[in-house]
């Protein structure tokens, strides 16, 4: 329909146009003596549209001429980006195949085009660390060093690639250099945690633990696993003296304090540093908030002295527990330590003999027979006492 429209309009104007020229009678006169050149007014417009058309044809093709060098550099840069951009296509999808090979040659072709060569470095460099090329990974991330625009690219990759190499210390290197960059995202801070926990650094685990749980990045359960792993090897530093090893306690948070497996071996490094009256106050702290019977065993290791106030609350503890949980056998034998060194020996020997009826672990049955042989001997009948130092060490051996 349009077509016939435009053809309509064509006749249209040609007819106008001629019977405009039919009844156009002017002339134009060109005088330069002794010449005299007489045209119609109609033809001297023809031909003023004539030269019209010719200039501007001659300048067209010369701006186009002129254009041309520039026009083909164009058609080759695009071309060029195209055959880059698809490289660059089939270099990602050989990577996610796994066809490591063909996607760093891919990427390799890629890395022609300039816009493309960045990113094509960084998926080569990542396929060549899977196929264990360390040198030409290196040179790849070597050939991003003078790119600003993808530094923070370049940093994650080496951390990450070098964390997967099992070189933290590497890593923790780069991570330096990609804070003082000023990166700070939550990736980041997820690599940089897992350097950290690779080259022990548990200090800084336990910091980059807290600011990912404050920003809910992390697994409350991969949290609470590395915060325990963090406390168990701050705590069971050998170099930490009496006082160090309070000052590490004190510096861990309230909320993780009452934790069995924080307790527990916070208890056994007071304990073995001689602080048994701080290993008792974890303890009973930790029991108040979750009931764990792990606990009890430093617990009676850190029984008070004889005829001490201390003890006597110990017992009475212990008592408490034991309404609430009868048939422990931790329980059993801690409340029997306890009166041992009280020289209760009739409760001593009661608990002791229900520790060993309800015992379920061979560790329990040897420490009942050890301990009611020790109370037989402080009782002077060494014939009992000899009966179950025997039976101790047949459990022993087995």
């Amino acid at each position: 329909m349009r077509f016939f429209l435009w053809i309509l309009a064509l006749f249209a104007s040609a007819i106008g146009i001629a019977v405009a020229a039919h009844y156009n009678v002017g002339n134009v006169v060109f005088f330069y003596p002794p010449y005299r050149i007489d045209l119609s007014l109609n033809f001297f417009i023809l031909l003023a549209i004539l030269l019209f058309a010719m200039i501007y044809a001659v300048l067209k093709t010369i701006r186009v001429t002129k254009a041309m060098p520039g026009r083909v550099a164009a058609y080759r840069r695009d071309k060029l980006e195209k055959k880059g951009n698809q490289a660059l296509r089939e270099a990602l999808k050989y990577y996610f195949e796994g066809r490591f090979g063909h996607a760093e040659k891919a990427a390799m072709r890629a890395s022609e085009s300039p816009e493309n060569a960045g990113l094509a470095a960084l998926i080569a460099a990542r396929a060549a660390h899977r196929m264990q090329q360390t040198d030409r990974r290196d040179t790849w991330l070597a050939t991003l060093e003078e790119d600003a625009s993808l530094k923070s690219a370049r940093l994650m990759t080496a951390i990450e690639l070098l964390i997967d190499e099992r070189q933290p210390e590497l890593a923790l290197k780069v991570v330096d250099e990609l804070n003082a960059n000023g990166t700070r995202h939550i990736h980041a801070l997820r690599m940089a945690l897992k350097a950290n926990q690779r080259a022990h650094n548990w200090p800084e685990v336990l910091r980059l633990v807290r600011t990912l749980d404050k920003n809910n990045a992390l697994h409350p359960a991969l949290s609470l696993r590395l915060r325990e792993l963090a406390y168990d090897d701050l705590l069971r530093n050998p170099a930490n003296d009496a006082e160090s090893i309070r000052n590490v306690w004190f510096a861990i948070p309230a909320e993780d304090r009452v934790k069995p497996y924080v307790a527990l071996r916070a208890a056994h490094a007071f304990n073995q540093r001689g602080l048994h009256d701080g290993a008792r106050t974890i303890v009973e702290k930790a029991m108040a908030e979750e009931w764990d019977d792990r606990l009890l065993r430093p617990y009676r290791d850190a029984v008070a002295e004889q005829g001490t106030p201390a003890l006597v609350a110990q017992i009475e503890r212990c008592e408490e527990w034991h309404r609430k949980h009868p048939a422990d056998p931790e329980l059993e034998l801690t409340l029997a330590t306890l009166c041992l060194r009280q020289q209760l020996w009739g409760k001593a020997q009661r608990h002791l003999e229900q520790a060993l009826s309800d015992a379920v672990t061979p560790r329990q049955q040897q420490e009942s027979h050890r301990k009611l042989a020790q109370m037989y001997e402080s009782l002077n009948q060494p014939e009992k006492a000899a009966a179950h130092y025997r039976q101790c060490a047949l459990l022993v051996a087995a």
